[in-house]
């Protein structure tokens, strides 16, 4: 018992052990991270809204229902290799750092997509034409494989830990930003082009415009400095490996640790249990993401006949409700916590899917814009607490590549398939009720993931120390372990030496105020 007590005994922090941020590389880092999702999703948006029109262009022979479900075919596909470039690209920035690989992975989303606008269509050279766009898409997905958990890592790894969800929400604000733009382009240039002039040769320009966004987020990601999380724990690995062969480099069990296959291991046998909850808290993100961002403007038009100008203008409107909410509810989840963020929204989603596609369903612009307006304020409360949630579930050492591994392969299973798979079943049963179904699925799959999540608001991260705003409060949170530890320390004594009456003692003098 005096053993296991006195390994108990909690350590009071030191001023080392408490790390101060700089508000402005702070700002650097956010809106740095938060441009590359911006890009991501204009390209996102880009495609939702032009699904039919791509399909004219490189599927010329197939009826409209198949040219659609291809579109989304080619969509899913980037979504295969996502994995892979988690794989990749996770395990790398844990490694040689976040930094880096970000920089890496904003040259080859800017150049795949701008790619996109310089091919050929099908009526010139035939079947290759959708082959080349099908290689843009798998180099877009692979190069995404290692954008959102980079992003996500990196702002973690640098907000403090009291406005780390609302920080973090400005990443995804970053994605809906990029939608609207993405989506508002494709609607500007259908108003004034035409369905003729958009088909001919209009489409290309938004893709276009992802070559100079790229240059703009790659000049910024090249001046951004290492997370201070990431810093410290390169010093220690480096401290060790100078200690000697014994648990240093030249230790072959401390190399097959720090070696890729090593940190694939530890991920799955020691944190299965994370990277199971991520994965759902993914599926259920993802899911109503892509179901609303991506199939809904397909599904008002091509399942339901609305006109195009009607489906986009009601889908960007519900894109600039959650860009405009989306920070409040991060603010709100670093007050509440992140738990009852996601599963209200569970419930919420498993509630309220049904009614809000019946609302989508009575077709007119009032009754349509309530339904989406629902689906809008279900997916901001996963999208405004994602990105602070999601990285505090992994340790630093292997935060990035955890993270790039579990988020991806639930992105491509049950996210990115999401449009597919609900185009053809609507195509298939004839019930326009399916995505409803679909989403409440969803919900209840993330209303289990959230039962198994643990509190991390206000909380450091796994693997590193406390993080704070100002001097002033890394004072004060030192001066207060202290205090605690040493209460610790009393009730430790008290607990070996007057077994019997130590809680009562310990009780009476916490009264006393000691």
């Amino acid at each position: 018992m005096a053993r296991t007590l006195l390994r108990r005994r909690k350590k009071a922090l030191s001023a080392e052990d408490v790390m101060v941020s700089d508000r402005p590389k702070v700002r650097r880092a956010v809106t740095a991270a938060a441009l590359g999702n911006t890009m991501e999703w204009f390209d996102f948006g880009v495609y939702a809204y032009l699904a039919g029109t791509i399909g004219k262009v490189f599927f010329p022979s197939s009826s409209p229902g198949a040219q659609v479900v291809a579109t989304f075919a080619t969509f899913a596909a980037a979504f295969l290799v996502r994995p892979l470039g988690g794989l990749v690209f996770g395990p790398l920035g844990d490694r040689i750092g976040r930094q880096k690989v970000l920089a890496a992975t904003m040259i080859m989303m800017a150049a795949s997509t701008f790619a996109v606008g310089l091919l050929p269509s099908y009526a010139s050279i035939g079947f290759a034409a959708p082959l080349l766009l099908l290689l843009c898409r798998l180099v877009q997905g692979f190069s995404t494989g290692g954008e959102y958990a980079g992003a996500t890592t990196y702002i973690a790894e640098y907000a403090p830990d009291q406005r780390r969800g609302f920080l973090g929400s400005w990443l995804d604000f970053g994605t809906f930003v990029g939608y609207s733009l993405g989506s508002g382009l494709v609607t500007v240039l259908t108003l004034t082009l035409g369905s003729d002039g958009l088909e001919s040769w209009g489409w290309r320009i938004p893709f276009f415009i992802a070559g100079p966004l790229g240059l703009i987020g790659l000049y910024m990601r090249l001046k951004l400095e290492e997370t201070p999380a990431f810093q410290q724990e390169a010093a220690t690995a480096a401290a060790e490996r100078e200690a000697g062969p014994e648990g240093g480099e030249d230790d072959p069990v401390e190399q097959a640790r720090q070696s890729g296959k090593g940190r694939l291991k530890e991920i799955f046998t020691r944190h299965w249990q994370a990277v199971l909850i991520c994965m759902g808290l993914v599926l259920l993100y993802n899911v109503t993401n892509y179901m609303v961002t991506s199939y809904l403007p397909t599904f008002m038009t091509v399942t339901l006949g609305e006109s195009d100008t009607t489906a986009q203008l009601l889908v960007l409107g519900t894109m600039l409700l959650v860009a405009l909410a989306i920070t409040t509810v991060g603010r709100s989840s670093d007050r509440w916590g992140r738990r009852p963020m996601f599963m209200g929204g569970s419930i919420a989603l498993i509630a309220l899917a049904i009614p809000a596609f019946l609302l989508i369903r009575e077709g007119g612009i009032l009754l349509p814009a309530f339904g989406c307006a629902i689906l809008g304020l279900l997916l901001v409360c996963f999208a405004g607490t994602a990105a602070a949630t999601l990285p505090a579930l992994f340790p630093t050492r292997l935060r990035y590549g955890a993270l790039s591994i579990a988020y991806n392969i639930s992105v491509s299973l049950f996210g990115g398939t999401t449009p597919l798979l609900a185009s053809f079943l609507v195509d298939k049963t004839g019930n326009t009720l399916v995505p409803a179904f679909y989403l409440m699925v969803a919900g209840v799959i993330g209303l289990v993931s959230t039962f198994f999540l643990h509190e991390t608001a206000g909380r450091p991260l796994r693997g590193s120390g406390p993080m704070v705003e100002t001097h002033d409060e890394a004072r004060e949170m030192v001066a207060r372990s202290r205090t605690e530890a040493g209460r610790h320390a009393r009730d430790v004594w008290l607990r070996l030496w007057h077994p019997r009456g130590s809680r009562n003692d310990s009780t009476r003098g916490r009264k006393r105020g000691d």
